[in-house]
């Protein structure tokens, strides 16, 4: 429901900081450009570094980023887009399919933010880019993803948990309950 307050896990420290991909379809370009402010400052928040391609659509976000793996280069992944439900059924096709090419590439473990948008309408847009920072959560959730990426590579560094009871990527194990 649109108004309530949702917890956020802290965002990680990193050292060295990541590269950051950040692949944007800016199809309907104000939205797209908001998603991208709140994405680049959410990477710069932590001195995470990025670079930023344009695909035409959002079919073409998750093959860009997964050609993008081949060089080696990004530690993570940010994916910003909208779509916008229109009379056909090309909005189905379009929001599932890049959903679940990107989900693909996550399981394939690159570390990617879903930014990619799906809406009724444009004033639903503007709400999620700018209002919620979508692009903001989604470079959050690349993030995120990244520190976990690291802890469990072997030799990897990890960051410490917010408290002594919650693993968030890294850190010590939780308590166990002794109840």
């Amino acid at each position: 429901m649109a108004g309530e307050s949702h917890y956020r896990v802290p965002l990680p420290a990193f050292d060295p900081a990541p590269h950051v991909l950040i692949v944007v379809a800016p199809y309907y370009r104000d939205i797209a450009d908001g998603l991208l402010a709140g994405a680049r400052a959410a990477l710069e928040s932590v001195g995470a570094t990025h670079e930023t391609i344009e695909v035409p659509g959002a079919l073409e976000v998750p093959t860009a980023i997964r050609l993008a793996t081949n060089c080696y280069r990004y530690q993570g992944y940010v994916a910003l887009g909208c779509v916008i439900r229109g009379e056909t059924t090309h909005y189905d096709t379009v929001c599932n399919d890049s959903s679940r090419a990107l989900t693909l590439l996550g399981l394939e473990g690159h570390c990617i933010g879903n930014g990619i948008l799906t809406v009724e309408n444009h004033a639903q847009a503007v709400a999620r880019a700018f209002d919620q920072n979508k692009g903001g959560g989604a470079a959050e959730a690349a993030l995120h993803l990244v520190a976990l990426a690291r802890r469990f590579k072997r030799g990897g560094k990890a960051f410490a948990p917010s408290s002594t009871d919650t693993l968030v990527a890294g850190g010590a194990a939780p308590s166990k309950d002794t109840a």
